[in-house]
C-alpha cells in the first residue's frame, strides 16, 4: 500500500499498530502534540500526534499513529478475560516511575491495570467487576494503584506493589466517585465524587494500605466527573461537572470557574487537561449521538480554538501524552 494512503487509513480504521508492540517515543518539536485516547469503536487505547499549529479553521488532520495497546491482544491478561473486562474503555493517562512509563487505563467492564509502554505488558492489572464501572486510575510512587468505580461508589488503593494481581485493597465510600489524582506536594491521593472533591490520606504500608479522608471540599455544581493536575501550576486540579469546569487550588480551598470561547464547550466534559509547556487546553465531550450516546469523534482544543475529527472513533475521553517520559513529580513551571 503506498505509503501516502496510510495517515487516512489510520484515522479511518484506527488499525495501523499492532497491539501491544513496543514502539520507540522520540522527543518531539514544540510545534508537534502527542495526545492519548482511549476509544471504545476499536477497543484500544491509542496514542495519535499531529502539529499544533492548526487554526479553528482547519477542522480535521489527519493524525500520524504513534503507539496503540489493547487488552484483548495482550497474552498476559487472558485470564482477566478482555472480552468483557475490556469493555468500553473510559480511561487513559501517562505516568513514570522508576524510570519507565506506564499508561494507566481503565473500562467500564472492570479492567483496571498499568501497563509498560515499553513492552506492552502490564505491571499490574485487575478485573474490578462488570458492575462497580471503573472510570479513573493513579499510580503512586510506592507502587501501589489507587482507582475510583462510580457505580461502586468508592476509591481503592489497591496493594499493586506486591504484585501484578495483588487484590489486597483499601477502600473509601465515594458517592459516584469519577476521578482520582496523586499530588506529591501535600502527600494527598485526592477523589472526585458526584458533590465533593477529598484529599485521601494514604496510611499503613505498601502491603496493607491504608486511606482516610483529611480534606473535603463541596463541588460547585452536581456531577463531579474529571479530575486532572494543572501542569502549568503544580499542586491545583482541573475539575468537571455537568455543567462547568474549575479550577481547584487546595491551599486556597477553592473553586475559580474557567470560561471557553464556546459555553457549550464548559457542559459535560469527560476530560480536560492543559498541554506540557503550551498551556493549550484539550477537552472531551459526547455528542449524545449513536450508536454510543456519551462518546464523541471530536477532540476540542482551546487558547487557540482547534478542532481534531477522528473518523470512525467513539472517544470517551482524551489527554496530553508528553513527547518524552518527564519524572514522576512534576516540576513547578511556574
Amino acid at each position: 500500500m503506498p505509503s501516502r494512503a496510510l495517515p487516512a487509513l489510520c484515522a479511518a480504521l484506527l488499525l495501523c499498530a499492532p497491539a501491544g508492540r513496543a514502539y520507540a517515543f522520540s522527543a518531539s518539536p514544540s510545534s508537534v502534540a502527542q495526545v492519548v485516547v482511549a476509544d471504545q469503536a476499536s477497543r484500544r487505547v491509542l496514542v495519535l500526534e499531529w502539529s499544533e499549529e492548526l487554526t479553528h479553521r482547519q477542522q480535521t488532520q489527519e493524525p500520524a499513529l504513534v503507539w496503540s495497546w489493547t487488552a484483548d491482544r495482550a497474552p498476559d491478561l487472558a485470564d482477566l478475560h478482555p472480552e468483557w473486562s475490556w469493555t468500553g474503555p473510559d480511561e487513559a493517562k501517562s505516568r513514570t516511575l522508576d524510570g519507565r512509563r506506564y499508561l494507566l487505563t481503565t473500562a467500564s467492564g472492570g479492567l483496571a491495570a498499568v501497563v509498560d509502554t515499553a513492552t506492552g505488558r502490564s505491571r499490574w492489572a485487575a478485573d474490578l467487576g462488570r458492575d462497580v464501572n471503573p472510570h479513573s486510575i493513579e499510580l503512586l510512587p510506592d507502587g501501589n494503584v489507587a482507582v475510583a468505580a462510580s457505580a461502586g461508589g468508592w476509591v481503592r488503593l489497591y496493594a499493586a506493589s506486591q504484585g501484578s494481581r495483588a487484590t489486597a485493597h483499601a477502600t473509601f465510600r465515594l458517592a459516584g466517585a469519577h476521578g482520582v489524582s496523586w499530588d506529591e506536594r501535600t502527600g494527598l491521593l485526592w477523589a472526585l465524587g458526584d458533590d465533593e472533591l477529598t484529599g485521601l490520606r494514604v496510611g499503613g504500608t505498601p502491603d496493607e494500605p491504608t486511606l482516610s479522608a483529611v480534606r473535603s471540599a463541596p463541588l460547585p455544581d452536581r456531577g463531579g466527573h474529571d479530575l486532572a493536575p494543572v501542569l502549568g501550576a503544580p499542586g491545583r486540579f482541573w475539575v468537571s461537572s455537568l455543567t462547568g469546569l474549575w479550577r481547584y487550588d487546595p491551599a486556597a480551598d477553592g473553586f475559580t470557574a474557567v470560561r471557553l470561547a464556546e459555553p457549550a464547550d464548559e457542559r459535560d466534559v469527560k476530560s480536560i487537561g492543559d498541554a506540557p509547556g503550551t498551556g493549550r487546553l484539550l477537552t472531551v465531550r459526547p455528542d449524545h449521538r449513536s450508536p454510543c450516546d456519551w462518546c464523541t469523534s471530536v477532540i476540542r482544543l482551546h487558547r487557540p480554538e482547534g478542532v481534531r475529527t477522528l473518523r470512525g472513533a467513539q472517544l470517551y475521553k482524551a489527554r496530553w501524552w508528553p513527547a518524552a517520559a518527564a519524572p514522576y513529580q512534576m516540576s513547578d513551571g511556574r
